[in-house]
């Protein structure tokens, strides 16, 4: 019954008028101006659920606006394009800092031996409640589709791979056969990438994706939105699993 209800409210929450200042933004963003016009009315529905369900929050002095919301939003709309979505059900908060930012971190340095410090981040995902993002870092990635980087859609690929129960680079998939596809590929793949990484070859997928079949996803995730085209001449196999999952073929817009 509980179900119900929310999916009652988020229908209403769909069908609201979409303010014309919050198109305005929606012009600027490059990824989303590239959307077929169907699209874009998907996706502003999915943002104004969003915008409805989660709670964002300025750290270190940054004050939230309405670009704020709606950039970060409209990008994580887009990875629910066509599908049926739960809206990132383990995602309450979002946390904008203006700049990168230092969090703790852990290197394992030898067996049972494990150095404590700090790192600068652009983001971070967290399994329950709550995911951090950089504002200047989320504006570079989402001005630039040439680059393959896109934090928002990085970090909220992490939120869908959180949703099998396990960040192990594969998301919520449809039947066996597609999860026998999916592994396979994405196997390959992400050795591929380690391999390519150890011997310091240049690659078009960002080598951070070597560092884990989950940060593997991530990094997969963006290129397949911002650099389609070229995913799909370098990489076919992966291109279509993504293609199929997304329900998307981002490189015929």
């Amino acid at each position: 019954m509980l179900k119900w209800f929310r999916e009652r409210r988020r229908r209403r929450v769909r069908a609201r008028a979409f303010p014309g200042e919050w198109d305005a933004v929606l012009e600027t963003l490059p990824l989303c101006r590239r959307l077929p016009d169907a699209d874009r009315t998907e996706l502003r529905g999915h943002i104004q659920v969003l915008l409805d369900e989660k709670r964002f929050e300025g750290c270190a002095g940054m004050a939230i606006t309405d670009e704020i919301r709606l950039t970060i939003a409209a990008h994580a709309a887009c990875l629910l394009l066509h599908r049926k979505t739960a809206y990132f059900p383990q995602l309450e908060s979002i946390l904008v800092y203006p700049h990168a930012y230092e969090a703790p971190s852990e290197r394992h340095i030898g067996d049972y031996v494990v150095e404590e410090g700090t790192e600068v981040r652009e983001g971070e995902s967290w399994y329950r409640g709550s995911m951090v993002l950089s504002w200047d870092d989320v504006q570079r990635g989402v001005s630039d589709l040439s680059d393959g980087e896109n934090v928002v859609l990085h970090e909220f690929a992490h939120q869908l791979d959180d949703e099998s129960g396990e960040a192990d680079g594969t998301p919520l998939l449809e039947g066996r056969r597609q999860w026998r596809n999916w592994v396979r590929v994405f196997q390959a793949e992400y050795e591929a990438l380690q391999e390519a990484d150890a011997r310091g070859r240049r690659t078009l997928l960002d080598p951070y994706g070597a560092e884990s079949p989950s940060e593997f996803f991530a990094v997969a995730t963006e290129c397949f939105f911002e650099r389609p085209r070229k995913l799909g001449q370098r990489h076919p196999e992966l291109y279509d699993q993504l293609r199929r999952y997304f329900r998307q073929d981002p490189a015929a817009w």
